[in-house]
Formats: structure tokens, C-alpha cells, sequence
């Protein structure tokens, strides 16, 4: 069952698709071709990632909208969020290779500041 709610969705989706073009030079060669005929592989973003940010939340927003029109989304309690990020903050704080980087990252860019100001003091 669908609503002209949804087929107006549909239409504004295939007109964000339609406008999707690649870049083209005179001789009707992409970007992409050109970097597959220089690097003999191919480079470049294509399909969603190639799109510009709002062509993306565009279409995540109908796709979370149909979501919801079928019944199938979910939306987290805070309390279903909490333990969500409990759970995954365990599963990280295991590494404790990784957390010790973290840690150092942090070290560094609130002392690094300071020792900054106390050299360029220390030089005048």
C-alpha cells in the first residue's frame, strides 16, 4: 500500500539520481576513466560516496521516512542507547594498545600547549 506521499518520494529520488552525472570533459571521458587510464586502476568516489552531502542526507532522510512507513525503524530508549554505548565502549577499552594512543593523543594536545607558551617565553 502506498501513499502519493511515497510517490512523490520516488520522484524526487529519481530526480537525485538523474542529476547525479559524472564530470565530463569534450571528449567524453570521466574523472574516473581518467584516473583508471593514468594509474591503470581505478580511483576515484562513485555512487553515494560521490555524491555531495546534501544529495546524502536527501536520501537517507526518505529512506528513514519509508522506514518508518513500514513499520521497521527503531528508535533507541536512553536506556537502550546507554547500554548500546556501554557495550561498545567495553569492546574498545579492551585494546589496550588503542586506548593507550587515545590517552596519548590527549597527553600531548593539552601539554603540548604549554610547553609551547613556556618555550616561546623562555626565547624572548
Amino acid at each position: 500500500m502506498q501513499s502519493s506521499h511515497s510517490a512523490q518520494e520516488a520522484a524526487t529520488w529519481n530526480n537525485v539520481v538523474a542529476n547525479e552525472n559524472p564530470q565530463v570533459d569534450d571528449n567524453n571521458t570521466t574523472e574516473s576513466e581518467k584516473d583508471t587510464q593514468q594509474s591503470g586502476r581505478r580511483k576515484g568516489l562513485r555512487g553515494f560516496a560521490a555524491m555531495d552531502g546534501e544529495k546524502q542526507r536527501a536520501i537517507a532522510s526518505m529512506g528513514g521516512r519509508a522506514a518508518h512507513q513500514q513499520g521497521v525503524a527503531h528508535e533507541f530508549s536512553s536506556d537502550e542507547a546507554r547500554m548500546a554505548g556501554k557495550k561498545g565502549g567495553e569492546a574498545v577499552s579492551r585494546n589496550r594498545e588503542h586506548m593507550a594512543a587515545i590517552g596519548k593523543k590527549g597527553g600531548e594536545a593539552a601539554h603540548g600547549r604549554r610547553r609551547q607558551r613556556q618555550e616561546s617565553q623562555q626565547s624572548m
